[in-house]
Order: structure tokens, then C-alpha cells, then sequence
């Protein structure tokens, strides 16, 4: 028997399609009640204010983000849970059609210089995600699988900031190819060597 929603997991799933979407500033509690259906007394209930209800939205996000990292960060080496999650990562923007981008991207520019809570919790997503690419990149380097002669830390935030930038040109413009040269190029660097990059 499938498990029943709650009403407190209903404001969340909805408050985060509209704010991925549209951001915190544009998404009204109005704007969440339509969505969802419920009074404004329910969702007070659960959540004292809408800035409860942003962070509840992004601690969710923040761990199912973690779980997708390590379910895609696999394969027979090092340099295999790279690739995989390269692709993995093209994958799931291609099936979002390019729509929404990345949450913590999104909440990063837009709350940044505007709530220190909002930009605490995304930092915290994106140091998490950055240390684990690292130790992934630090076992590649051990095996001789990847480049050495830059620190796996400076390539581990590399890899995140040009993705979020690949991410980002290929919302705007609607297609994969800046997503897809963007991990190109990484592979070409993290590599070593000259990669393809398809230009269509």
C-alpha cells in the first residue's frame, strides 16, 4: 500500500517546483497555497513563516542532492564514478529540458548578498559536493588514472563551478551543448590530454 503524502511534505515538494523555477522572492505564500491546496493555517501549522518553509525547501533538496551524488559517483575506478557522474549530470538536465537549472546555483546568486541563511545552507551543499568529487579525483590521481600536477581540491571546485556554469547557459539558451562542452573540456583537463569536444 503506497505511502499518503503529508501535508507537510506536500508544502515542501510544491514550494520547491515553484522555487526552482521562479526563486524565493517571486514564490508567495499565495503562490504555494494555490499550488497546494491547503489553508494558510495549515501551512503556518508546520511552517511559522515563509523563510521556514525556504529552508525546509532547500535542507530536502540539499539531501536528495548528497544521495543523487553518491548513487551516480560510481564505477569500476576512479576515473569510471567521474565519467559517470559527468554523464549522469547531461542526463538529468536533458530530461529536465534545460528548465529550472540547479536550485543551489539558482539560490546562490539570487540570495547570496540578501540572506546569509539561505547562502549558509547552499555553501554547505556545494563544500559537500566539492569534497566529494575531491576524494574521488585524489583516488584517480593515486592510480595514475588522472592528471597530478594540480591539487584535487583546486580540481574538485573547478569541476563544480564549470558545471553550475554549464548548467546555467544551457537554461538560458535552452540547449545541452554549453552543459555538454563544459564537461568536455573537464574531461580534457582532468585527463590530460587533448578530449574531442563535439561541436553540433
Amino acid at each position: 500500500m503506497p505511502r499518503t503524502t503529508s501535508t507537510r511534505e506536500r508544502l515542501i515538494a510544491d514550494a520547491e517546483r515553484l522555487v526552482h523555477q521562479r526563486g524565493f522572492t517571486a514564490t508567495s505564500v499565495q503562490d504555494v497555497l494555490a499550488v497546494t491546496g491547503v489553508t494558510k493555517g495549515a501551512l503556518y501549522h508546520h511552517f511559522p513563516g515563509k523563510g521556514d518553509l525556504e529552508m525546509a525547501v532547500l535542507e530536502q533538496a540539499g539531501a536528495a542532492f548528497i544521495n543523487w551524488l553518491d548513487e551516480v559517483l560510481v564505477g569500476a575506478s576512479p576515473r569510471e564514478c567521474l565519467e559517470h557522474f559527468f554523464d549522469s549530470a547531461l542526463k538529468h538536465h536533458r530530461k529536465q529540458r534545460f528548465v529550472g537549472g540547479c536550485l543551489f546555483g539558482n539560490t546562490a546568486i539570487e540570495m547570496s548578498d540578501v540572506s546569509r541563511q539561505h547562502s549558509d545552507l547552499v555553501a554547505s551543499v556545494f563544500d559537500i559536493w566539492s569534497n566529494k568529487i575531491k576524494q574521488v579525483i585524489l583516488a584517480a590521481q593515486t592510480d595514475g588514472q588522472i592528471r597530478d600536477d594540480m591539487p584535487a581540491r583546486g580540481l574538485a571546485e573547478m569541476v563544480v563551478a564549470t558545471i553550475e556554469g554549464g548548467i546555467m547557459l544551457s537554461r538560458l539558451r535552452k540547449d545541452e551543448r554549453p552543459l555538454r562542452v563544459c564537461l568536455d573540456s573537464l574531461k580534457a583537463l582532468l585527463w590530460g590530454q587533448c578530449a574531442p569536444i563535439q561541436e553540433k
